[in-house]
């Protein structure tokens, strides 16, 4: 196994990814990057069994480093940013394969609309720039392991009727941009439903995005839909609860499960 230290220790430029963790071979160090806004990021209140260290699934940290998976694995609003689905998706990967080690790449900004989504967009309510920052840290990660899939929540932020209009043709453009420059023409993207809560009816602006998710496994090869059916929010009417996102990562690891099983399929 290799060990990876950060540069500033070395005191040096590296060429390799730092990290303070011991990391697989690369073929054996499978990597997920974590795309969208504020429920893909997490929001749920965390326990200390969610801070607990799994050797089998790491996060890359906000510097640069390959570190233990525990929640909170976001950092785009860190006041505010708790319990998301991707440790819990992490921790299912790794059940499957025990001889390989599961890399999460957070990367979600809350409130962030798709537009946010593309090369030089700013996501002006946290100063960042969703996309570029989300290919600058999936780049160097990849250094280390082999992108696996992309996992996606997104699309409260473009439930208006105009933006709504052109959800479907920005998100078919994102996977392509994704694969393209992530050189992974047919790695798994998976689109989760966005939270549908009875204290919150959908607008038609909201409905039509949905329909977009939906549809998606139809119009893009190699990818999938999580349905969001009987989960609960946190009690503001927009972000699940904790156990919910759990709940969300086991639907979006047996989604991961099933089109592999497709593609292994003659």
């Amino acid at each position: 196994m290799l060990l990876f230290f950060s540069s500033l220790t070395l005191g040096q430029e590296s060429k390799e990814p730092p990290s303070s963790t011991s990391l697989p071979p690369k073929e054996k160090f499978h990597l997920f990057l974590l795309v969208g806004q504020s429920n893909m990021a997490g929001r749920g209140k965390v326990t200390p069994a969610d801070q607990t260290a799994n050797p089998k699934v790491l996060m890359f940290d906000q510097t640069g480093n390959w570190v233990p998976a525990v929640d909170p694995l976001h950092f785009d609003k860190p006041k505010v940013v708790g319990v998301g689905l991707g440790r819990t998706f992490g921790l299912e990967i790794a059940q499957d394969n025990p001889d390989v080690t599961i890399g999460l790449i957070p990367c979600a900004v809350g409130g962030s609309p798709i537009a946010s989504w593309e090369p030089g967009a700013l996501d002006k309510a946290t100063k960042t720039h969703p996309y570029d920052d989300a290919m600058k840290r999936a780049h160097q990660a990849l250094q280390a392991g082999e992108l696996k899939g992309i996992l996606w929540h997104q699309g409260e932020s473009d439930s208006s009727p105009e933006k709504a209009k052109v959800y479907e043709e920005k998100l078919h453009a994102l996977i392509a941009r994704f694969r393209r420059e992530l050189n992974a023409p047919d790695v798994p993207f998976i689109a989760g439903q966005m939270g549908q809560f009875s204290e919150r009816p959908w607008n038609e602006a909201k409905q039509k995005v949905d329909q977009v998710h939906q549809d998606l496994p139809n119009n893009v090869p190699h990818t999938a839909f999580v349905s969001s059916d009987g989960l609960k929010h946190k009690g503001d009417n927009v972000h699940f609860d904790a156990e919910s996102y759990r709940e969300l990562g086991r639907r979006y690891a047996k989604a991961y499960r099933e089109l592999k099983k497709a593609d292994t399929q003659p």
